[in-house]
C-alpha cells in the first residue's frame, strides 16, 4: 500500500481522455519526508513514518511566542537530516523501499487508477434528528404539534429510560470520513497537483490522507 498527506484545494470539472466533463477534486500533493522506518523485527510491524511542513526547531531564545515554534522534546523525536515536520502519519505495509530523509511525492501514484482518500468532514454545529439522521418527522398540517421532533424517547414505566444510542439530536460532521475507490483523472507533476474524479470530506485547504484503494 502507498500513502501521502495531501491538501485539499477545491473543486472543479475538466474533460478527461474521451471529451467527457468530469467533477474532479483538485489535491496538493507537496513532497512527504521520511522521518523513520518500523521494522517487523524489532518493532512487530512494517511501516514508514512521513511528515509535512516545516516547522522551526526549538532555540532558547527569548520573546519566540508559544506554538510558533516546535518545543525541545517535539523537536527530539526528528531526526537531525529532517528536523521538526508539522504533521506526522505513519502508513503501514508501504510498498516503496525508502530511507529516512528521504522525499516523496506526487510519483507515488504514478500508474495508479484507483485511490481512497481520509479527511475530517465539514462541521454542521448542534442539529436536529431530521437533518442529522433523516428522520420524517411529523405532519405539517395544522393543528399539528409533532413536526420535527425525534419522539418517545425513554417510554413511561418500562424501560423507564433512555437506552444508549438513541438517535437524537447533537453536534453534527467534523469527523474522520473515508471515500473509497476514486478514480485518477489526471496527475499534474509540474504544479504538484492530483485530480481525482468525485468530492472528498473536509474543507478547502484542509489535510488529507491519500492512499492507493484498497478495493481496487
Amino acid at each position: 500500500m502507498l500513502g501521502l498527506m495531501a491538501r485539499k484545494v477545491g473543486m472543479t470539472q475538466i474533460f478527461d481522455d474521451t471529451g467527457n466533463l468530469v467533477p474532479v477534486t483538485v489535491l496538493r500533493v507537496d513532497p512527504n519526508t521520511v522521518i523513520a522506518r518500523k521494522e517487523k523485527e524489532k518493532d512487530g510491524y512494517k511501516a514508514v513514518v512521513l511528515g509535512l511542513g516545516e516547522k522551526k526547531p526549538w532555540q532558547k531564545t527569548k520573546g519566540s511566542r508559544r506554538g510558533s515554534v516546535a518545543s525541545k522534546p517535539y523537536t527530539g523525536q526528528f531526526p537531525e537530516e529532517t528536523g521538526p515536520q508539522k504533521y506526522v502519519k505513519e502508513f503501514r505495509d508501504f510498498e516503496k523501499d525508502v530511507n529516512p530523509g528521504d522525499a516523496v511525492g506526487l510519483e507515488l501514484f504514478e500508474g495508479c487508477r484507483y485511490v481512497d482518500v481520509s479527511g475530517i468532514s465539514k462541521g454542521k454545529g448542534f442539529q436536529g434528528v431530521v437533518r442529522r439522521y433523516g428522520f420524517g418527522g411529523g405532519r405539517a398540517s395544522h393543528g399539528s404539534k409533532f413536526h420535527r421532533e425525534p419522539g418517545s424517547t425513554g417510554q413511561s414505566t418500562y424501560p423507564h429510560k433512555t437506552f444508549k444510542n438513541v438517535k437524537m439530536p447533537g453536534r453534527m460532521g467534523r469527523e474522520k470520513v473515508t471515500v473509497l475507490s476514486l478514480r485518477v483523472v489526471k496527475l499534474d507533476a509540474e504544479n504538484k497537483l492530483l485530480m481525482i474524479r468525485g468530492a472528498v470530506p473536509g474543507i478547502n485547504q484542509s489535510l488529507v490522507v491519500v492512499r492507493s484503494a484498497v478495493k481496487k
